[in-house]
């Protein structure tokens, strides 16, 4: 038996959130834990899996909060290193009125990007049921080795190769370099899960199916889930569609997390369904619980450490089943 469901390979860091205005009129912020494979390792251990994290924060006092919090959630540390020159990665995020977010980081360099290839545990890859991974763990050279060995330990292993783009524009030397790099995880993974800005970005088509097809011509990935903010989000499985519209919801303050917690729903999924033979109906109820899930995180200040348990989101769904109609 494999000791561990999911383990992840990337950034963690602080996200710097807006919380109100001082008295002297100054934008206040909050420190949250974040990095979007330590925020889908938390969304899966409330889906009672077992997790593990590979990657680097500094030896400050960043760094220890990210560890105390990460410690919380349940998350195996064992190759959670401590970096004792390079600062923690801090990244400021804007909220627009609408809650979609900028980014501003602090990151050159940032200690999530020290993690070197000796420094990766392969016990953990050889032994896990999925191995996460984004984009951001090769935007430098030396983390990108240690990246790309991991996926291959993991893959001679066996593992389900999952893959979030996770784009950041402004962690990229050039936006070729991330296009690149995108290439090479959709090259190696059986599960991706894309949002429609991604879509465009990679494949230059607006239009998801379009820009879905172009990705399935050129990679052979048995399940990519495209998400598509306010218009829900679809699942493209063995040459069929499957759409499931979102659930919109009035108390959103930012999507901070949001794909994230999508991304841990739909590797629980898969973690208890497998990945073969998956009826349409099995993907929209992937799709709907992943959906309302994802709602939920929306109405919270940051990700990692306010994931909704199990049964906060069925009764969500319950509650709000209706509107699906």
């Amino acid at each position: 038996m494999k000791k561990m469901d999911v383990t992840a390979l990337g950034e963690l860091l602080v996200d710097f959130t807006e919380n109100g205005i001082s008295l002297q009129g100054n934008p206040l912020f909050e420190a949250n834990p974040g990095g979007a494979p330590c925020n889908v390792l938390s969304m899966l251990q409330k889906l009672g899996k077992k997790t593990a994290f590979i990657g680097k924060v500094g030896r400050d006092s960043f760094g220890e909060m990210l560890k105390t919090a990460v410690t919380e959630q349940e998350i195996d540390i064992r190759n959670l290193i401590m970096d004792e020159d390079v600062p923690t990665t801090l990244a400021f995020v804007h909220t627009a009125p609408d809650g979609d977010r900028s980014f501003s980081f602090y990151r050159n360099p940032g200690a999530d990007m020290m993690l070197r290839e000796n420094e990766v545990n392969t016990f953990l890859l050889e032994n896990t049921r999925i191995f996460h991974f984004g984009s951001l763990s090769m935007t430098d050279t030396e983390v990108e080795k240690a990246t790309k060995t991991a996926i291959d330990v993991a893959k001679k292993a066996g593992v389900i190769i999952s893959f979030d783009p996770n784009l950041r524009p402004p962690l990229w030397k050039s936006l070729e370099d991330a296009k690149e790099k995108i290439a090479y995880g959709l090259g190696q993974c059986d599960i991706l899960k894309i949002s429609d800005d991604e879509i465009a970005f990679f494949t230059g088509s607006s239009d998801i199916d379009e820009g879905i097809a172009i990705i399935q011509k050129e990679y052979d990935i048995p399940l990519i889930c495209a998400t598509m903010g306010k218009k829900g989000s679809r699942a493209y499985y063995k040459g069929n569609k499957v759409e499931c519209p979102p659930f919109l919801n009035k108390n959103t303050i930012e999507t901070t997390g949001a794909g994230d917690t999508f991304m841990a729903c739909v590797l629980n999924f898969i973690l208890e369904n497998g990945l073969e033979n998956l009826s349409m109906e099995q993907l929209h109820e992937m799709l709907e619980f992943a959906n309302a899930a994802s709602s939920i995180i929306t109405t919270r200040k940051g990700a990692l450490k306010v994931m909704p348990e199990e049964e906060e989101v069925w009764k969500f769904l319950e509650t709000n089943k209706e509107e699906m109609q």
